[in-house]
C-alpha cells in the first residue's frame, strides 16, 4: 500500500466517522477504540524506544492528520524530542519553541528545552528551562535527571582522593611485618 493510498484511506475514514458523529443526537455517546492520531501515536512510541529517525518521520506524518490543538502541541513536542535524538538540537529547538509559545505550562517541553540548551551549550537557558518546569511540576523525576545533567556540565564532581604515581610501586615497603621488629 502506497503512501498516498494510507493517507486516502485515513481521510475517508474520518470522513465517515464525521458522518456518522453528525447523523447520530447529540446527546450520544460514542466509543472510540484506538488512538486519534495513528501517526502520532507510533512516532511517540518510535521515540520512546529511542528511534530518533522513525519517530521523526511517522510524528511529521501525525502532524499532518492533526485534528486539534492537542494534537499538534503533542506533535512538535515530540519532534523537539525526536531532532533531539537525531543530534540536530537547532532543529528540535525550533519545535519546542513552537510548544512553549502557545502553552507557556507544558513543563515536559521545558524538559526537553533544558536538553536542547545543554546540547547547545548554552546553559543559563537550560538552567532557566529547569528552574521553570520545576515549578510546574516540582515531583518530575526527569527534571530532576536533567537538572543532574546540568550539574555534572557546568559542576563537575572532582575527586577528593589524589593519587601521587611518581613513587615506585615498591618504595617503602618491607617483607617484615610492622610493629614486629626485633631488639
Amino acid at each position: 500500500m502506497t503512501l498516498n493510498t494510507v493517507k486516502i484511506l485515513h481521510v475517508l475514514c474520518a470522513f465517515v466517522l464525521l458522518m456518522i458523529a453528525q447523523s447520530g443526537r447529540p446527546d450520544e455517546s460514542k466509543t472510540v477504540i484506538g488512538p486519534d492520531n495513528i501517526y502520532l501515536y507510533d512516532g511517540a512510541n518510535a521515540l520512546k524506544a529511542g528511534d530518533g529517525e522513525k519517530g521523526v518521520r511517522l510524528t511529521l506524518q501525525g502532524l499532518e492528520f492533526a485534528q486539534n490543538p492537542r494534537e499538534e502541541k503533542a506533535a512538535h513536542a515530540n519532534l523537539c524530542a525526536g531532532y533531539l535524538l537525531m543530534n540536530e538540537p537547532e532543529t528540535a529547538l525550533v519545535h519546542c519553541n513552537w510548544v512553549l509559545e502557545r502553552d507557556s505550562k507544558h513543563w515536559r517541553t521545558y524538559n526537553n528545552r533544558a536538553l536542547v540548551y545543554l546540547r547547545l551549550e548554552r546553559f543559563d537557558e537550560s538552567a532557566e528551562d529547569i528552574r521553570r518546569g520545576q515549578e510546574l511540576n516540582p515531583a518530575s523525576t526527569n527534571l530532576k535527571i536533567v537538572k543532574g545533567m546540568y550539574l555534572d556540565e557546568t559542576q563537575p564532581v572532582r575527586p577528593r582522593i589524589e593519587t601521587d604515581e611518581r613513587r615506585n610501586v615498591t618504595d617503602g615497603f618491607s617483607d617484615e611485618p610492622a610493629g614486629d621488629a626485633e631488639d
